[in-house]
């Protein structure tokens, strides 16, 4: 048995294939990401899966692409766990932007890939290798444009009254917004990224708003100037996304790719459909 692996910083998708690329199933996990989870929390997750733990000593190889996984030591740390959860399998630990590469650049083509979702980030794919000119320092002083870069944009505009009126009324209806949930939540539970992200939601239920219109172009602009401009091929090559955030908000980061002479190229919610197609076709 096979399983692929994409796991973002809220959620996991994994899938499960036969040696004929046959798919057994299909499951979900919370987000595995090991530099804002301890071990503990990591193999928590992996054994309250029922469909995981079943088929655990059946899995040969484990192709993981995850948020978090960008240096050796979080690969390792990753793998250990692995190992000691899928006992027969053989595991390969990639960085989350390997599965945006897979999913939507074909080997031999050139393009840059950005991932928009609860966490942001963009590399540089030659048709063979991988370039990256921004190395991630994490949600707190990066990540624009992404879930949590908005959820913190509109928690701090409420509490700095900066939001409109009209739009801070529902955001306070919909949304806890006392100051001690609030910190409780991004000091002392696990995944504070994944709970800013949380509040992007009312942006894009409200992307039409004045306010939301402006919140969203800048974002994307400061994703574009700080990620994207980093390339010198930016305008000569596709600019493919993954991610929740590209997906729903795909008109309006159409409008700002167009408005900077980029080419729009392939934008995906998930990558898991094209991993197991990539891999399917490697087997």
């Amino acid at each position: 048995m096979i399983l692929i692996v994409d796991s973002g910083a809220t959620k996991s998708d994994w899938i499960a294939l036969d040696e004929n690329g046959e798919q057994l199933f299909f499951t979900q996990t919370l987000g595995l990401s090991p530099e804002v989870l301890t071990k503990d929390v990591i193999e928590d997750r992996l054994a309250n899966n029922f469909e995981l733990s079943k088929n655990r000593d059946n899995v040969s190889h484990l192709y993981f692409y995850g948020a978090g996984c960008g240096t050796d030591r979080m690969k390792l740390f990753l793998k250990n766990i692995f190992k000691d959860f899928f006992p027969n399998a053989k595991a390969d630990v990639k960085e989350d932007t390997y599965a945006a590469i897979f999913a939507t650049t074909k080997v031999g083509q050139q393009g840059i890939v950005c991932i928009l979702g609860t966490g942001s980030n963009c590399s540089y794919y030659d048709g063979n290798q991988l370039f990256q000119k921004v190395t991630s320092l994490g949600y707190i002083p990066m990540d624009d444009g992404s879930g949590n870069f908005f959820g913190r944009k509109l928690i701090r505009d409420y509490y700095f009254h900066k939001m409109p009126a009209d739009l801070a009324h529902k955001f306070a209806v919909s949304h806890d917004l006392d100051a001690d949930v609030i910190k409780e939540n991004l000091y002392k539970q696990p995944n504070p990224n994944t709970y800013l992200a949380t509040f992007a939601r009312f942006l894009i239920e409200n992307k039409d708003h004045p306010y939301s219109k402006g919140v969203i172009d800048k974002g994307f602009q400061q994703f574009i100037n700080n990620y994207v401009m980093q390339f010198e091929l930016a305008t000569k090559v596709p600019i493919n996304f993954v991610g929740s955030i590209a997906h729903y908000l795909r008109d309006e980061l159409t409008s700002v790719l167009l408005r900077n002479d980029l080419i729009v190229g392939v934008i995906r919610q998930r990558p898991i459909e094209g991993l197991v197609d990539f891999h399917r076709s490697n087997m």
